[in-house]
């Protein structure tokens, strides 16, 4: 599941790391789920979800869908440091 990135600074890429270190975990607890994936889709919906935390984990402590404009700017700031 890993990619190769360059990062311009060690923050960045500690924030990477930490990222795919939770989309592995993500993978091996979805991988106990009742719904059969492929290994392929397992893994980018394990990369996904990580990549997308702060609105999972606003879904998941309020049980609501974050405003729209909180979810453009998550996808906002993960387009931009993608293209970085």
């Amino acid at each position: 599941m890993r990619r190769r990135c360059h990062f311009t600074s060690k923050k960045e890429a500690d924030a990477w790391d930490k990222m795919l270190d939770t989309a592995d975990l993500l993978d091996t607890w979805l991988e106990q789920s009742p719904v059969v994936l492929e290994d392929g889709q397992r893994e980018a919906l394990s990369l996904w979800l990580a990549e997308h935390k702060e609105v999972l984990s606003t879904i998941l402590k309020t049980g609501k869908l974050p405003s729209p404009q909180a979810v453009e700017k998550d996808a906002a700031s993960k387009t931009k440091k993608q293209a970085a």
